[in-house]
């Protein structure tokens, strides 16, 4: 089983430590493509326009001048530098040592700079979007489909996708339909249902959370992960097709 999850908007910059290692990351094969991001979103972020260029308020500017100095960046572990929502719902330090193993075998994080990171890979805090579009890069999410789909056929092959992304980081890799069952979270009221957003990314933090503490086996098949959801949720499993992946349909009380 392999948890796919989006970065966190905000980050927590690390406040010591060595800068990053890139022969350290995991799928070294994404590193000339992540050294061209890099570089594209240090001009853009040196750029006096920089904040409308990335979609970002003034409120930012220190993290949008952090991009301009990245390669001299004290890094931390993903799963450090990654805060918000999600991240402190699935609450990776309170997690015991084997599930903490189990975390930083199984988690893939879809990033815009770095393309698919795991957990215990060290990078800086950075501010970008997948939906951003750089100089000699384009738009990342065009940019990043097919270098994600080539460097990661090797590690989801035979593995049970649990798509946690959202929409904007989805649109950056189409992973085999087959094998992933992507998470979706509604509110239900009167027999109304409502798509969510922010209980959506708790949700989907306390689901990787459950898959990473519970006994037994990983699931290794969609009907395996809707009945382990079921131990908590209200939950439905909508079947896929040959072009369309899965769906987990997660129903919180509205």
């Amino acid at each position: 089983m392999l948890i796919l999850l989006p970065p966190s908007e905000g980050k927590t910059p690390a406040t010591a430590g060595d800068t990053i290692d890139w022969s350290a990351l995991s799928f070294p094969a994404l590193n000339a493509c992540r050294a061209k991001v890099l570089d594209g979103l240090g001009t853009v972020s040196a750029h006096q326009d920089a904040l409308s260029l990335l979609g970002v308020g003034p409120s930012l500017q220190a993290d949008v001048d952090r991009n301009t100095r990245l390669h001299a960046e004290p890094a931390a572990p993903a799963h450090q530098v990654y805060s918000g929502v999600l991240y402190d719902a699935l609450g990776y330090d309170t997690l015991t040592p084997a599930q903490k193993r189990r975390a930083d075998e199984s988690v893939l994080v879809i990033s815009a700079l770095w393309g698919a990171i795991r957990f215990g890979d060290c990078v800086p805090a950075y501010r970008l979007s997948m939906g951003t579009a750089l100089p000699d890069v384009g738009r990342l999410a065009s940019f990043w489909k097919p270098q994600l789909t080539a460097a990661l056929a090797a590690a989801v092959d035979g593995e049970l996708l649990v798509d946690c992304r959202s929409s904007t980081y989805a649109a950056a890799w189409a992973p085999p339909p087959q094998q992933t069952v992507a998470v979706n979270v509604f509110t239900e009221a009167g027999g109304v249902r409502k798509v969510v957003s922010h209980f959506a990314k708790h949700t989907r933090g306390e689901l990787a959370r459950h898959l990473l503490v519970r006994r037994g086996k990983a699931p290794q098949t969609p009907a395996q992960l809707h009945k382990a959801a079921a131990e908590k949720w209200t939950a439905e499993l909508v079947e896929g097709t040959a072009r369309k992946p899965h769906a987990l349909n997660i129903i919180l009380p509205g």
